[in-house]
């Protein structure tokens, strides 16, 4: 698989804040935007070797974000950008999500 979404990768770190007000009305509320963000996909691409390649896994962003109300907690987004048609998408993100 080519991964060509570079550019997706870049865009989503440059403009994070913005996607989450986009997502959440109430964003400034819940999220403390002062602690900035860590983006942690290279952390989680150590944990799936490429070298194993019947269990492939790529990971487009994992970004740890801070909550405001309750202190230091660690909410993990994983955004994929879905450029073409793939008929594992499904699957692949159930197995993602357990």
């Amino acid at each position: 698989m080519r991964r060509n979404d570079t550019l997706w990768k870049g865009i989503i770190e440059d403009l994070f804040d913005d996607l989450l007000k986009y997502l959440y009305p109430d964003a400034e509320n819940i999220f403390d935007f002062s602690k900035g963000f860590e983006f942690l996909d290279k952390e989680l691409e150590d944990l799936f070797p490429k070298n194993e390649q019947e269990n492939i896994r790529y990971v487009d962003k994992l970004v740890k974000v801070y909550h405001k109300k309750n202190g230091e907690q660690w909410l993990l987004f994983h955004i994929e950008v879905q450029g073409y048609k793939d008929p594992e998408f499904r699957e692949r993100m159930f197995t993602y999500y357990y």
